[in-house]
């Protein structure tokens, strides 16, 4: 048996930047299902800040992704121009290059060394998110973990992955996974201090708003005789689920349930314009 040789198989033979750029889509699918299956996480992060989970106030991943069907049309249409003009961009610098450029990023692709490098530091520093969840670190110490999980972990099994194109499809999705998996939990670090800004201003702002959570407020009645409960004070509605209302008292700082039932909503509106300064607690102080 002829022992297998160290060298990597050859390279498809189309080059450039335009042929590189194409390749993005194999990317995209692993980095899209990863960010999604940990944005649910995140979701039951920022409900948990009001001290409820996403299935108390209705929300599953059905209805999560309902939500956010406008965020992802609208993704869709700033993505597909941004994609078409950086192909555009990679195409004019080769050719005002002489296609030096699209030569030197073959080359660079053909030195397993090189590829494994990047894809193992890139690796490494998509882990700075959970790091950041977990602690707060200071911006020299996460590059000296980046750096070294992404050689202790990740450098030698890409470069042992380049020698073959099932392996070289491997690493593109590991890559886009972890690539996936660091900006999900990025975006949880962003909806928990966004949703700490609503606990403590009342006031939304468009990360929560792209994600789904309703900045959805009410005076609460009573269901018989619809008078104002609560001194008629405005409730973020929260959600509702098995017959009940959960609501979040921005006077009082707390969050409860009343049953549909006997609770009417009233003058109900959303995203309320705050004066500047406002801040939630004046009657839990």
């Amino acid at each position: 048996m002829v022992p297998e040789s160290d060298t990597p198989a050859p390279q498809e033979t189309e080059g450039g930047v335009l042929a590189l750029l194409e390749r993005i889509g194999s990317v995209v699918v692993p980095v899209a299902v990863a960010l999604y299956a940990v944005l649910y996480i995140g979701v039951e992060q920022m409900y948990a800040v009001f001290g409820v989970n996403p299935q108390q106030v209705g929300v599953d991943q059905s209805v999560l992704l309902g939500r956010m069907m406008s965020t992802l049309v609208l993704l869709l249409l700033v993505g597909i121009p941004l994609f078409g003009a950086l192909v555009g961009l990679g195409w004019l610098i080769d050719k005002m290059t002489g296609g030096m450029t699209g030569r030197l990023l073959q080359s660079a692709r053909e030195r397993p060394w090189i590829v494994a490098t990047i894809g193992a530091l890139w690796c490494g520093a998509t882990y700075w998110g959970v790091f950041n969840l977990v602690g707060d670190l200071d911006l020299i110490f996460m590059v000296v973990i980046a750096v070294g999980l992404g050689v202790l972990a990740f450098l030698v099994p890409f470069r042992l992955l380049r020698r073959k194109p099932l392996g070289r499809a491997g690493t593109k999705v590991v890559i886009g996974g972890l690539t996936g998996v660091g900006l999900g939990f990025l975006l949880i670090l962003g909806l928990i201090q966004s949703a700490v800004e609503v606990q403590e201003t009342g006031q939304a702002n468009d990360l929560l708003s792209y994600v789904g959570f309703q900045d959805q407020w009410a005076v609460v009645k009573s269901a018989d005789n619809d008078k104002p409960l609560y001194d008629g004070r405005w409730m973020m509605l929260l959600g509702e689920s098995d017959g009940t209302y959960v609501l979040y008292d921005c006077d009082k700082l707390e969050t409860f349930r009343r049953p549909m039932e006997t609770t009417n909503l009233s003058q109900i509106q959303l995203d309320p314009e705050r004066k500047d300064g406002f801040t939630c607690g004046d009657l839990a102080k």
